[in-house]
């Protein structure tokens, strides 16, 4: 299937590894040219050379930290689009989870929220541009029922959904879809499921045993997610929240 991607325009805020990785990958396995930053540098190195390999489309990374602040973010924003020419589509996977910071409600805010706020703002004069516009925020399951504890990322992943559906509302006249993506527990290297399996085995064996198709989803399987969604390939989708997660929520909506 062609997902209408060659020659598109992608900016993501991280994506040096795990699920932004995968769809970095994926992106440039259909033609696109992506942009994307870590806060280390031999990450960048080792993913812009895992994307470089997919696809024959540009690749713009550099060394960032959002801890910069907004402005430099907003910066750091408007040089990537330079650098590609435009933006078609802009991946907001950022989150206080990769630092540490899920109990954290100013890391949360900065880096959940305003890293969206911020994103849109910047980024909506390209995507108006486009004949394809589409953003994509990066939830979670852990935003739509109860897990573990209330803690400062529940909640306000939970706002992320909230905002990215009014968003669509507002975009949509300019053409710009607005989906959101909520993976479930999903295990790669290096990922927060692989440190709890580490140091808290009893609670990773507890959700392991609760997931219906026995196992852990992957970053693959998000990250070829966030393609489709992104993709052209679905230009009536936007306002929806789509879960990725081997149906472990347990939520019956009508």
């Amino acid at each position: 299937m062609d997902l209408g991607l060659k020659g598109k325009k992608v900016i993501m805020n991280g994506g040096a590894h795990g699920l932004g990785l995968a769809a970095l990958t994926h992106f440039a396995k259909e033609g696109a040219h992506v942009a994307f930053f870590s806060r280390k540098d031999d990450k960048i190195e080792a993913a812009k050379k895992q994307i470089d390999a997919a696809g024959d489309g540009k690749v713009f990374a550099e060394v960032f930290d959002m801890a910069a602040g907004g402005d430099a973010y907003k910066a750091w924003l408007e040089k990537a689009a330079g650098e590609l020419g435009g933006c078609d589509i802009f991946v907001h996977t950022a989150s206080s989870s990769g630092t540490g910071g899920t109990g954290d409600w100013q890391a949360g805010l900065d880096m959940d929220i305003l890293g969206a706020a911020n994103g849109v703002e910047v980024l909506t004069p390209h995507l108006e541009k486009s004949d394809c516009g589409s953003i994509i925020f990066m939830s979670s399951t852990a935003a739509l029922e109860t897990f573990i504890g209330p803690n400062p990322f529940n909640a306000l992943k939970a706002a992320l959904i909230t905002y990215g559906s009014q968003l669509s509302q507002a975009l949509a006249p300019s053409g710009i879809r607005v989906n959101t993506v909520s993976p479930g527990a999903i295990e790669y290297p290096g990922g927060n499921w692989e440190m709890i399996k580490g140091a808290m085995p009893e609670l990773y064996e507890g959700v392991l045993a609760k997931m219906p198709m026995g196992r852990f989803g992957n970053d693959e399987e998000v990250g070829k997610g966030i393609v489709f969604v992104a993709s052209p390939a679905v230009p009536y989708m936007t306002g929806s929240n789509i879960v990725i997660d081997g149906g472990f929520t347990q939520r019956v909506q009508f």
